[in-house]
């Protein structure tokens, strides 16, 4: 959320920033229920002041001219209480707009409509040259019975799955060598609830823009989609102070996406799928542009650490605008190569935030001079399974189908190959 005096500072710059993000929002419109909010207020705070003055006169009034000022005074009193439930219509519609405001991106962030318009800046590894045809994951996981899509849909429905045999110790190693690798990052280790109340959603930004694509139990809870919501609900409505920062948090949750609007998209294996598990990187950094881009860069760079580990090539790409979300201010993808397809496939993203998200979730601290602000939050995946497999397992195929396992994971795996 961006703070309203900003915005009226700035109303070009939003504006620019809704066309740059491609997201349906009218400055204006907010502006204009802003002066209502306003009128509305000070026709209230001047109500109240006159009431205050009557009930002193009330209590210093004769007998006989009590009677007339309470008639005032009751008069008064329902035009107070009329305004103040037209204010609190008012606010409603206020707040509704507040949380629809885009944030400024970064001047770096290229001009475009989607992901297609997204720009390469770094590539990384050797993509392999196979004597071959390279089977897709699915056909190597299914040979070697690491994975039952069939009995998965049976069970769990469309995009169920289960990992079996081979398939599950391996993603179990990765978990493994993940959790060593991020042990010696400095971050603090959580496992995260994954069904969370509204507000986490709301404060980091998920709702109300993306409904749609969260399951929600009967209680009005949601199933979150990547631990980021729950560790970012850590310290809502608290004042951290200065010497917290940066909190690093490394947290890890079973997630759950309804995919919605993806129909017919990747509907055959493991690449996106209703249920999968995430681990997820959070700061919290001092309120400082320049501390956000070191750490956007720090946590993108232990993503690429890792994916170096494992040997699999990759490129990172910059988001466009239309590609970014309404509260991220810049964002890389880290892409994996998939032989079988050819092209490379989104496994991690990271993002910076300003205070965007810790306005909306009362997150604060005080500066060294005693001066309240909203820190600064950034996440990055340090890894989703099972969706990393894929690019694990086609890019270490061999000929006769069996799988090499990178050297990095035999000590959690126990074999050099899958045969």
């Amino acid at each position: 959320m961006l703070d309203i005096k900003f915005i009226r500072e700035n109303k070009d710059l939003v504006a620019d920033a809704a066309r740059r993000k491609r997201v349906d929002f009218d400055v204006e419109a907010l502006l204009a229920v802003d002066d209502r909010r306003k009128a509305a207020l000070g026709s209230i705070e001047a109500k109240r002041a006159e009431q205050n003055a009557a009930s002193d006169k009330i209590s210093q009034a004769a007998p006989e001219a009590r009677q007339a000022l309470i008639a005032e005074m009751t008069s008064l009193k329902a035009a107070l209480g009329k305004e103040e439930e037209e204010y609190k219509e008012i606010m409603r519609e206020w707040q509704g707009l507040m949380v629809r405001v885009p944030n400024i991106p970064d001047m770096s962030v290229p001009q475009g409509d989607s992901d297609a318009d997204n720009q390469e800046v770094k590539v990384w590894g050797e993509k392999p040259q196979f004597s071959f045809a390279p089977k897709s994951h699915v056909e190597l996981m299914e040979k070697h019975k690491m994975v039952d899509l069939e009995r998965g849909a049976k069970v769990a429905g469309f995009r169920g799955y289960f990992l079996t045999g081979a398939g599950a110790e391996l993603n179990f190693a990765l978990w493994k060598f993940i959790i060593d690798f991020w042990g010696k990052k400095g971050f603090t280790f959580m496992i995260a609830p994954s069904l969370v109340k509204r507000e986490p959603f709301m404060g980091t930004g998920y709702l109300p823009q993306s409904e749609e694509d969260l399951y929600k139990t009967q209680d009005g809870e949601y199933l979150a989609g990547t631990s980021e919501v729950a560790a970012m609900g850590y310290h809502m409505d608290e004042t951290l102070e200065r010497t917290q920062l940066p909190t690093k948090f490394f947290a890890f949750s079973p997630c759950f996406r309804r995919e919605a609007g993806s129909h017919g998209k990747d509907t055959k294996g493991i690449m996106r799928v209703h249920e999968f598990f995430k681990f997820e990187q959070v700061v919290l950094c001092e309120a400082s542009h320049e501390e956000s881009v070191r750490w956007h860069e720090e946590l993108t760079r232990n993503s690429e650490e890792f994916i170096q580990a494992l040997g699999i090539p990759y490129h990172v790409v910059v988001n466009c605008g239309g590609d970014l979300g309404l509260g991220q201010v810049k964002k890389y993808d880290i892409e994996c190569w998939v032989p079988s397809e050819g092209k490379y496939r989104e496994t991690h993203s990271s993002s910076y935030f300003h205070d965007f998200q810790t306005r909306r979730l009362n997150i604060r601290y005080k500066d060294a001079e005693g001066k309240t602000r909203f820190p600064h939050s950034l996440n990055n995946t340090a890894a989703a399974t099972p969706r990393l497999l894929i690019s694990l397992i086609e890019n270490n195929q061999q000929e006769d189908g069996s799988i090499r396992i990178p050297e990095a994971l035999r000590p959690y795996f126990g074999k050099e190959v899958i045969a």
